[in-house]
């Protein structure tokens, strides 16, 4: 029974994992010469693998220890210790440096200060040259003035004397010659004969004269009235001309006034006989032309 069971079971077909292995058989003697020395070279030994190198480089030789070349010699003693400051001479040298600097800053706001000195020196010094010049100035023309006016004067006296003389000429020559008419002869009466209309028009002429020939300062208002004293001969020469001491006028409009009166000589007479004075006041007032 036994025998019979093992007799009738059937084989199962082995199937192996993988792709199918196909193989064809070649007869050697069919092979090429070269195939056939190939076949019958030993087999190569397969390759031993490369052991992995450490990613740490190995160990480098330590240099031998060589002296460097130094470019000074090197010192045949060792360098003395330096020194550590002592802490009250460090503060006597910081003590000084204060004193150093307050003494430069001392020094330097003193060299401003004799800056600052100097130029207003120049300054005050440049102001009183141009004042002494302004009184230069100021005195040369007065000198002019008073030299013109003491010309004027020394004409006038000359003038006058010689006018004298003619009068006590004809007078001595007239004397005898004098008839009662003319003894009798009397101004109009009232206002001791003088028109003062005549009188107004005269001192409206004397003060156009003077104008003509004076330049008002500036110093002198408009409209200021000066009283003048005008000492004249006859024909209207000016022997002088003298502001009174209520005169509000400085002393360059004063003498301003006085020097045109003598350049405006001959002052008006032709016309005003009738009012005409040997010395005359006038009340000058101060007017632009």
């Amino acid at each position: 029974m036994f025998l019979g069971l093992w007799w009738t079971r059937t084989n199962a077909p082995l199937s192996a994992a993988g792709p199918v292995i196909e193989a064809d058989l070649v007869d050697p003697d069919a092979l090429s010469a070269p195939m056939r020395r190939a076949l019958d070279a030993p087999a190569k030994a397969p390759p031993e693998p490369r052991p992995v190198e450490d990613a740490v480089p190995p160990p480098q030789p330590t240099p031998e220890a060589r002296p460097q070349d130094a470019p000074v010699p090197p010192q045949p003693q060792a360098q003395e210790p330096i020194p550590v400051p002592d802490a009250r001479e460090q503060e006597r040298v910081e003590r000084d440096a204060d004193a150093a600097r307050r003494a430069a800053r001392e020094q330097e706001e003193k060299r401003r200060q004799e800056q600052v000195d100097l130029t207003r020196r120049e300054r005050q010094e440049a102001a009183e040259k141009q004042q002494r010049l302004a009184q230069q100035q100021f005195a040369d023309k007065l000198k002019k003035i008073r030299a013109e006016r003491e010309k004027a004067a020394r004409a006038a006296d000359l003038a006058e004397q010689k006018l004298k003389q003619l009068a006590d000429a004809r007078t001595r020559s007239t004397a005898d010659a004098a008839t009662p008419s003319d003894s009798a002869a009397s101004p109009p009466p009232g206002n001791n004969g003088v028109d003062p209309d005549l009188a107004a028009r005269y001192a409206a002429a004397l003060q156009d004269a003077i104008l003509r020939n004076w330049t008002r300062p500036d110093t002198v208002p408009l409209g200021q009235r000066c009283r003048i004293t005008i000492r004249q001969l006859p024909g209207g020469e000016v022997i002088d001309a003298k502001v009174a001491a209520s005169c509000p006028y400085d002393e360059l409009g004063q003498r301003s006034v006085e020097a045109a009166v003598l350049k405006a000589q001959p002052l008006p007479y032709a016309g005003f006989e009738a009012v005409f004075q040997r010395t005359l006041y006038l009340n000058f007032e101060a007017q632009d032309r």
